[in-house]
């Protein structure tokens, strides 16, 4: 009996069973014959839909920061390009702008140099046209630059003009540049005619705010806001008739015998960019009168 209660088995160390080949040759034909039924007669259907359908919040899960992050990028894609195109759009405009600006700028001055050429023609005396290069920034010493000098015959003491009016007169002249005092200097003064009442009077620069000053009016003087001012041509400098001024204030004062009596120049010299120098009254006489005597002596050798 002793005996027969023994366990025989094996010990765990020295078992026998299916090796591991034969457990996966097992599996790969259980695979093929499965996937042959299921194949034909779709056994596995049922499980894969019911597979699919617990695993599909899951696989929602997994993508959805796939899909934030595939979201994320577009959207910051598409603010790149959207910034790029704005800023492609701003400089567009801006160089259009820019050209826009240059066409006016391009316009007013033809529109200038028509006027002046319209001038130019019907001035007693030669006149030559100059660009302004600048201007001082003096409050009362103000003063242009001109890009004519000696070598293009241009003298001091000549008259400047645009197609308002008198700018002023040349002091200093260089080789290639010369130095226009403009009427509003402290230092510039020019004999003028009211056109109204044909009243001489004497203008005087260096009134603030780029103004000038007539003095010595009689209070009692024909003299109103809007009369027109234009050159005598009693200096010598410059022709007579042009436009120079109009009124803009006339304050009679009780107590004094002269009126306070201001006016606006009709040339701005702040905008200024063509002006036309014109050749000075003795010069001007002296040319005419060589061109008389030229004429007479051409008329005796033909007699």
């Amino acid at each position: 009996m002793a005996l027969a209660t023994l366990d025989r088995r094996p010990p765990p160390l020295f078992r026998q069973g299916p090796t591991a080949l034969n457990k996966l040759l097992f599996c790969a034909a259980l695979s093929l014959v499965l996937m042959a039924a299921d194949a034909r007669f779709g056994l596995v259907n049922p499980l894969r839909s019911a597979l699919a359908t617990v695993l599909n919040p899951v696989q929602r899960a997994l993508l959805a920061p796939v899909d934030a992050w595939d979201e994320l990028r577009d959207r910051l894609r598409g603010a790149r390009a959207a910034m790029q195109a704005e800023q492609a759009a701003r400089n567009l405009l801006a160089q259009q702008a820019l050209v826009l600006a240059r066409t006016q700028t391009l316009e007013r001055e033809n529109e200038a140099l028509r006027r002046q050429l319209g001038l130019q023609g019907s001035l007693p005396v030669s006149s030559r046209a100059a660009d302004v290069l600048f201007q001082s920034g003096d409050l009362y010493s103000r003063r242009l630059v001109i890009d004519r000098g000696r070598a293009d015959g241009v003298q001091p003491g000549a008259a400047v003009i645009d197609e308002r009016g008198v700018l002023g007169q040349l002091t200093r002249v260089h080789l290639q540049s010369a130095e226009v005092m403009l009427l509003t200097d402290r230092d510039a003064s020019i004999p003028v005619l009211n056109a109204r009442t044909q009243a001489l009077m004497v203008a005087y620069g260096g009134e603030r705010h780029a103004g000038l000053e007539l003095r010595f009016v009689a209070a009692n003087a024909d003299i109103k806001t809007g009369d027109a001012l234009v050159t005598s041509g009693l200096d010598g400098v410059y022709p007579p008739g042009l436009p120079v001024a109009q009124v803009s204030l006339v304050e009679r004062r009780g107590q004094t015998s002269f009126a306070r009596v201001l006016a606006q120049p009709l040339a701005r010299a702040d905008g200024a960019r063509q002006v036309l120098v014109l050749a000075p009254q003795a010069r001007a006489e002296a040319a005419k009168a060589e061109q008389a005597e030229a004429a007479a002596a051409s008329e005796k050798g033909r007699r």
